[in-house]
């Protein structure tokens, strides 16, 4: 029987998300050069989970960037989430795959990364959120992008309706606004039933990127 327990790992990483509210993604900052301060900045303001979404790298090249967000997520004792990837998840020894609707089915995916690694979903739609809180092998989802971004050009952003939807459907498991979030509108984000968000450009292109981190933190933890 003690087979069929969560191991320890899986216990620690999903206490760990379930005290998440604060999940960046970011490329590897090449054209700044300055990706371990970076990560040491936005972790230490309150990131809880950290993933690398660049798009085209070769898998050599993504492990070598991962390596250095490893190594940040270690020192902070934060989640290092891998996108799209079981391979390469798996090779890193990430935290958290994270899965869109086009990739991986999760049954998949969790032959390739095992039972304990959190595995979660994109969502964009009622449909789609409902599916995901319920999947077997899911721990979390994201529903969105609240509002249109440039990080998913074309993709409709149904809007805070969806946040609604979501927060409605009373999930056992963690989910995330994402889509155009930034200080001036988490509000509208939090008021939807929101209390966990994924960012991007309001952190990354801050002048102040941990400052920016602690005032989603703290506002997120209130």
């Amino acid at each position: 029987m003690s087979r069929h327990l969560p191991s320890e790992r899986a216990v620690a990483l999903r206490a760990r998300l379930s005290r998440s509210r604060l999940y960046l993604c970011t490329d590897a900052r090449d054209g700044r050069g300055d990706l371990p301060a970076f990560l040491d900045a936005v972790l230490g303001g309150g990131v809880d989970i950290v993933q690398l979404r660049q798009k085209g790298l070769e898998a050599r090249q993504e492990m070598e960037y991962l390596e250095i967000f490893r190594a940040a997520c270690d020192r902070h004792g934060a989640l290092l989430a891998v996108n799209d990837r079981a391979d390469v998840a798996h090779a890193v020894g990430a935290d958290v795959l994270h899965l869109g609707q086009d990739d991986l089915p999760v049954a998949a995916a969790r032959e390739i990364v095992g039972g304990d690694m959190l595995v979660g979903r994109s969502t964009h739609s009622g449909e789609q959120a409902s599916a995901a809180a319920a999947e077997p092998g899911v721990d979390y989802f994201c529903a969105g992008p609240v509002w249109p971004t440039p990080t998913k050009p074309g993709r409709p952003a149904p809007g805070p309706k969806l946040l609604e939807y979501a927060a409605a459907l009373g999930a056992a498991r963690p989910w995330f606004a994402i889509g155009g979030i930034d200080l001036g509108n988490l509000g509208e984000v939090t008021a939807a039933g929101a209390d966990r968000v994924v960012v991007v450009r309001a952190i990354t292109e801050a002048g102040d990127p941990g400052a920016a981190a602690a005032e989603f933190a703290r506002r997120l933890a209130g």
